[in-house]
């Protein structure tokens, strides 16, 4: 089911009717943002392709998944996927969840900006300052288009970049507001509080489209946008200085991703939004075939990783010896003294 606009309207309307809620917009602006490191592949491709570890968290008074999400980086796709049956809005008071911080790598590029749709999630890879043998991983939640204004596939370039971007609406857009609540502006100003682009734009050569924050962060990790990418105002606010005019990038469409770590074999799955993907085990496969993989699979997990569609990797390779997916403990009570989840080379 996609998770539109309609669901950002009730969170606002939850907020608004004064939930005690546990965070503030000062803990999500302070909060750590990981860094990964890994060596920079040869020949493109780099020998292991899963980062981060999944992590734990005992429910509090005043949780949401929502804030959750948002504080550990995460998109509501994400924490909702990895946690069925857990009430979004009112969780369990003492329940342990899970906080899916670990992901295989899309395939098959590891320079630039990847958007992989079907995961929400972007993956920015640049060289490491002085060190041209290792490549730093940053990776974001997003929120992409909606069923009826999808965001396309393809490659691009980074073509400028703005702060307090104006938005000009286009004509189609335009029609649309003033069907749905009768607004006849043309564009609105750069740093307005209903401006969706936020503070922080990235233009792409893709015309039409861009990656830019937003003025409701709760629609990350929703199909909420007429196609452009949006981002928490505080991970556009640390990415739009790292990206270069000129970086390359692409969407693209990976509902599943298969990965190495340590040996083993990992796959990632995730619910095919757009329906690009009817034959998700043969993808799967032919996934692993393409790795190279000469250990036997497990065809029991995997089909479980192919019907829970979670977004969790799960090793499939029954290698003793091979890292296992591990819950490390959760993390402290209180949300300002949570430490940052960082892999070595955290710049």
């Amino acid at each position: 089911m996609a998770r539109t606009t309609t669901w950002v309207v009730v969170a606002v309307v939850v907020l608004a009717a004064g939930a005690q809620a546990r965070f503030e917009e000062a803990d999500f602006l302070r909060k750590r943002i990981p860094v990964y490191a890994m060596p920079t592949p040869r020949n493109g491709t780099p020998v292991d392709t899963v980062i981060g570890e999944v992590r734990t968290h005992r429910i509090q008074k005043g949780d949401t998944l929502m804030d959750l999400a948002r504080y550990w980086d995460l998109g509501y796709n994400e924490i909702v996927d990895a946690n069925p049956g857990i009430d979004p809005w009112v969780p369990p008071v003492g329940a342990t969840i899970l906080l899916p911080t670990e992901w295989v790598l899309p395939c098959c590029t590891y320079q630039g900006i990847i958007v992989n749709i079907p995961e929400m999630r972007l993956f920015y890879y640049r060289p490491a300052p002085g060190d041209p043998g290792t490549t730093m991983v940053h990776t974001m939640p997003v929120g992409l288009g909606r069923d009826d204004w999808r965001t396309p596939r393809g490659k691009f370039k980074i073509r400028d970049k703005t702060v307090n971007p104006q938005w000009n609406i286009p004509e189609s857009i335009r029609q649309e507001h003033i069907q749905e609540r009768g607004d006849y502006r043309t564009f609105i100003p750069g740093g307005a509080p209903d401006n969706p682009l936020g503070r922080h734009r990235l233009s792409l050569t893709l015309p039409m489209y861009g990656i830019h924050g937003t003025n409701i962060p709760w629609g990350v990790g929703m199909q909420v946008s007429h196609g452009c990418v949006r981002l928490y105002p505080e991970d556009i606010e640390r990415l739009f200085p790292l990206v270069s005019v000129g970086t390359p990038g692409e969407f693209v469409y990976q509902p599943v991703k298969v990965g190495r770590r340590g040996g083993a074999v990992y796959v990632e799955v995730h619910q095919d939004i757009y329906g690009y993907t009817p034959a998700l085990y043969q993808e799967t496969t032919s996934a692993i075939a393409r790795l190279g993989v000469a250990a036997p699979i497990d065809e029991e997990t995997l089909l479980t990783a192919l019907e829970d569609a979670n977004g969790i990797p799960l090793r499939v390779t029954p290698d003793p010896e091979a890292a296992t997916l591990a819950l490390i403990p959760e993390a402290p009570r209180d949300p300002v003294a949570y430490p940052e989840y960082e892999a070595a080379g955290d710049d």
